[in-house]
């Protein structure tokens, strides 16, 4: 397989193409909805809480998100043990708006931030924001790819995605790390630069056991394996993409 863009050449991939035309459609189609032209931030927040507590709940983290609001809006502590697990995914999402540039310009250095921000509490000082050592020469290939790929978005996501769970960068909270870059691309690379889509909702919807399936196909390599995860991931952007317009619609309401 050329080299010049490897992941150009996974977007060249049977079912790729359709798939990641799809996710884009229900993106735009997400991105048009008049409530973004009053309430974009509302959206978007209420977009990142939910997409913390569905990381959380990949992680077997799954606390009911009345009870994350509530407790987030009065500062409180989520209760044990699935706590920590989603304080952490969403300490993760409240700054991956903050590292956009960081992410263009040092995408190794916003891994190992959010690593931080993830496992806090969960592992210890020395191991923050330190991947394995045998992932950390494949993490500087793709950081190496990014800056250079002309893939789409959804592939170059997908991609990222697989790769810090794939190499197990981070044996503890590199499930939320994973899923923080994913939606970081998402937004930086234009799809969703408003981050209102809900992407990590897509993927419970689909299931974690399809996730955990479909990652260790990319996993073992090959072209079908690795397709079918950017297929899969794409879905989850499909799905991501009306659980936006379910928030908007909650605005709507009044619900949210």
């Amino acid at each position: 397989m050329p080299s010049d863009d490897p992941l150009a050449e996974i977007a060249a991939l049977p079912g790729v193409a359709d798939a990641v035309n799809e996710a884009r459609i229900a993106v735009d189609g997400l991105r048009a909805h008049r409530v973004l032209r009053r309430s974009g931030e509302l959206v978007s927040a209420e977009s990142t809480l939910r997409g913390a507590r569905a990381s959380g709940a990949l992680d077997g983290a799954d606390l009911p998100l009345d009870v994350v609001r509530r407790t987030v809006r009065a500062g409180g502590h989520l209760p044990e043990p699935e706590g920590p697990v989603v304080e952490g995914a969403l300490r993760v999402a409240a700054e991956v708006g903050l590292l956009q540039e960081t992410w263009r310009r040092a995408p190794l250095q916003v891994l190992a931030r959010l690593h931080v921000l993830a496992a806090a509490g969960r592992v210890t000082q020395d191991e923050l924001g330190r991947p394995r050592p045998e992932a950390a020469a494949r993490l500087a290939s793709l950081a190496s790819l990014l800056s250079t790929t002309q893939a789409p978005a959804v592939v170059v996501s997908a991609v990222v995605h697989g790769e810090v769970l794939a190499t197990e960068a981070f044996p503890v909270a590199g499930g939320v790390v994973a899923r923080a870059v994913a939606r970081l691309v998402l937004v930086t690379r234009g799809l969703d630069p408003s981050a209102v889509s809900v992407p990590e909702v897509g993927h419970v919807d689909l299931g974690s056991a399809a996730y955990r399936d479909a990652l260790a196909g990319y996993a073992a390599g090959g072209e079908v394996g690795v397709g079918r995860w950017v297929v899969h991931c794409a879905q989850a952007v499909v799905l991501g993409a009306r659980e936006g317009i379910a928030v908007c619609e909650s605005i709507q309401r009044g619900a949210v």
